[in-house]
């Protein structure tokens, strides 16, 4: 346990997605003190770059996940395409293909869930640019165990449906710009709790 306020990021993003990660990973510092495992809707068919892609815009060190990974602190975990992400207690990674939830998957809700179940207080849940309502269902559960939730705003998202539908269960803390989600997440988890 790190002396920090928080030890997960999680991070969902749909339609637009990839430019808004790109942004939020390169505001992070290469010593950022906590884990981030990420959930985009890609296209199951094909072999996702994305890890690749992100690798080139951040410090930190970017993977696609595979199952039984040990997270490890200023790491990033993508799940792979047409697999469900989920965070065990043991802190380490599961990869599903459980039948789509929303018609998606992965699922933004499913990684939430354990995240929130796996981390309680100390996760944080991210609501980027997307089509569709997904995250909705985990956001409440983040919350519900005293996580943290962003939800990126209408002005700044491609997309803000995703955002929008996170934003109406009154569960996010923070509706902010693209530009601000990673100084706030540097506030929040290396500069203790901030209200």
């Amino acid at each position: 346990m790190n002396n920090t306020a928080f030890d997960i990021v999680a991070i969902a993003s749909s339609a637009g997605g990839l430019k808004a990660l790109m942004q939020v990973l390169s505001g992070l510092p290469v010593n950022f003190p906590a884990s981030i495992v990420i959930v985009q809707h890609i296209d199951p068919k094909h072999p996702s770059l994305m890890a690749h892609i992100l690798s080139g815009y951040t410090p930190l060190s970017v993977k696609q996940a595979e199952e039984g990974d040990h997270l490890e602190l200023a790491t990033v975990y993508l799940a792979p395409p047409n697999h469900h992400l989920l965070v065990k207690p043991s802190r380490t990674l599961s990869l599903t293909q459980t039948e789509l939830v929303n018609y998606v998957r992965p699922s933004a809700n499913l990684l939430f869930e354990s995240v929130a179940s796996s981390y309680g207080e100390r996760a944080i849940a991210v609501v980027l640019t997307g089509t569709g309502s997904d995250g909705k269902k985990g956001v409440k559960a983040v919350k519900k165990m005293g996580g943290k939730v962003i939800a990126q705003d209408e002005k700044t998202a491609a997309y803000f449906s995703m955002p929008s539908a996170a934003i109406k269960t009154g569960c996010v803390d923070f509706v902010l710009p693209l530009s601000e989600i990673a100084s706030t997440l540097i506030s929040l988890v290396m500069h203790s709790k901030i209200e």
